[in-house]
């Protein structure tokens, strides 16, 4: 087996409250839900996390605020086997928190308080800058602050490393970002944002893709849930289909895809191996509860393969 590089994850740590209903409340409706659930939580939590488990040498930065769900998210990046020299403590915001509500189809919809998040800085990063002298890929999210994204994208691609960025949730990117991107990871919606082009068909994917590329990032990876991942890049474009699973909860599913493409991507695999890797870690995902619950470990993954 070839030896996992490192994986540095900047990104967001929250605890997601969750309780599953048999629909979504309407505005102004009040309805009784069934079960209620605390899971860790958050988008660079979730890929941290999810890369750990299968199999590669994690390094989380993030930050959490001085309160019971910081201690216990710092206690469980470790019990994970997440480095956490650079998990910073806020004195002042909270932890972050999701309010997540999934229905009968295992939909979800959810609200979240930034907290700490929104005050992990550049100068944060810049504390961890020799992390980038070792590590192999920096893999980003968008629920930190645009600065602190900017700058980690800009340092990682002065020292040569792939970036990888998920786009998620939704958000206007600077210009000089697309010039440091390995690869950028949307999904559907956050791909009709980010180009205008609203995804319909084959054709649209491929239209919202190339505007995507034209702006310089070599790597397109366009999520479509059950019907798979769509790749564009300067080889062509293919889509690589995923398993077929009953989805209990698709929460975070997103990010195991992306902690799993960084890991296989981190062991010299082709892309499309790793999109097919990441395709059946998410897939494995949606069959549980929860976030970072859900996410696989190797041998579970190999075992269902």
């Amino acid at each position: 087996m070839p030896v996992p590089h490192t994986i540095l994850v900047v990104g967001s740590a929250n605890t997601d409250m969750v309780i599953k209903a048999d629909k979504f409340p309407q505005p102004g409706e009040t309805i009784l839900g069934g079960q209620f659930f605390m899971f860790p939580g958050g988008k660079g939590a979730n890929q941290a996390v999810a890369a750990a488990r299968l199999g590669g040498r994690v390094t989380f930065i993030t930050k959490v605020g001085n309160d019971i769900f910081g201690s216990k998210a710092l206690q469980q990046f470790k019990d994970e086997g997440i480095r956490t020299d650079y998990v910073f403590s806020d004195p002042e915001n909270p932890s972050g928190v999701a309010l997540i509500t999934v229905n009968a189809k295992g939909e979800n919809t959810i609200v979240v308080a930034q907290g700490s998040n929104g005050t992990l800085s550049p100068d944060d990063v810049q504390k961890a800058a020799n992390e980038f002298t070792t590590a192999d890929i920096v893999l980003m999210q968008l629920e930190i602050p645009m600065p602190t994204v900017l700058h980690t994208a800009r340092l990682a691609s002065q020292h040569g490393k792939k970036v990888i960025l998920n786009p998620a949730p939704a958000a206007v990117l600077p210009a000089e970002i697309f010039n440091y991107l390995f690869m950028i990871t949307p999904n559907k919606s956050e791909t009709e944002s980010l180009t205008g082009i609203e995804i319909k068909d084959q054709s649209s994917l491929e239209k919202a893709a190339r505007k995507i590329f034209e702006k310089g990032v070599p790597n397109i990876v366009i999520t479509l849930g059950v019907e798979g991942a769509f790749i564009f890049n300067d080889q062509g474009s293919r889509l690589i289909p995923t398993p077929k699973v009953k989805a209990i909860d698709t929460t975070a599913a997103g990010d195991i895809f992306n902690g799993a493409l960084a890991v296989a991507l981190s062991e010299n695999k082709t892309l499309d191996e790793a999109v097919t890797f990441a395709n059946q870690a998410a897939a494995f995902s949606v069959t549980k509860m929860g976030a970072q619950a859900s996410a696989p470990f190797k041998n579970e993954l190999i075992q269902t393969l």
